[in-house]
């Protein structure tokens, strides 16, 4: 019976979109510099499938602290894979390994502090003082227009790369000078990813305060 139930949860249809993510990541990374247009919509479709395998779960009831996981660290080593090859393709690549450290220890941390306080979900924080990262999780179309501004920016930028010795301020800047439409498309872009790398910022400082905090709290009662 209990095989059965783990089995079950395995088979979540939120936990076989998660499944299906990771599959199609893995053939976009291996055929990215071969085929730069296949790579962009099978990472596009994957991102956008991380918003049908929350609604699928809720949908459904088939949420699990197993799916929530594979979730983010699908999430993060995506995101991570995409930033070292950026790393590979930009002048200074140190940008981008920057931008993957922050993220990686950014949400490790508040996954980590969010179990430590016995928080249900990393997105809880209607206790923080900081008010940026009240409506970042609070409100989820900010939420999704700072995400998908970010991964898109990303996606875009490889895009633009002719070669593996690009500067990445001259790439922005010409990609700016072909249009009107495209400069505002690159503004809404930059401003979504400046958001979410501020809330990253906030998260990780958050975070380490409630390790902090818990460990101040564990030695009082001792």
């Amino acid at each position: 019976m209990a095989k059965n139930s783990k089995l079950s949860v395995y088979l979540y249809i939120p936990n076989i979109i998660g499944y299906i993510r990771i599959l199609m990541n893995v053939v976009a990374f291996y055929i990215c510099f071969s085929n730069k247009r296949l790579f962009s919509i099978l990472y596009f479709i994957s991102f956008v499938c991380d918003a049908l395998d929350g609604w699928f779960a809720r949908k459904l009831n088939q949420v699990s602290t197993f799916g929530a996981v594979l979730d983010m660290v699908t999430d993060r080593i995506s995101t991570a894979c995409l930033l070292v090859v950026l790393s590979h393709v930009y002048r200074p690549g140190f940008t981008f390994v920057s931008l993957l450290a922050l993220d990686i220890a950014s949400h490790w941390l508040q996954m980590y502090s969010t179990f430590l306080v016995g928080k249900v979900s990393h997105k809880d924080v209607k206790d923080s003082t900081n008010w940026l990262f009240r409506a970042y999780y609070g409100n989820r179309m900010f939420m999704g227009y700072c995400c998908v501004a970010c991964e898109v920016l990303y996606i875009f930028l490889f895009l633009l790369a002719k070669n593996q010795t690009e500067n990445l301020t001259d790439v922005l800047l010409n990609a700016a000078k072909q249009s009107l439409l495209l400069s505002i498309l690159l503004a809404l872009l930059l401003f979504g990813w400046a958001i979410k790398q501020t809330v990253n910022v906030i998260q990780m400082k958050t975070a380490a305060d409630a390790c902090v905090l818990y460990d101040i709290n564990k030695k009082q009662k001792a």
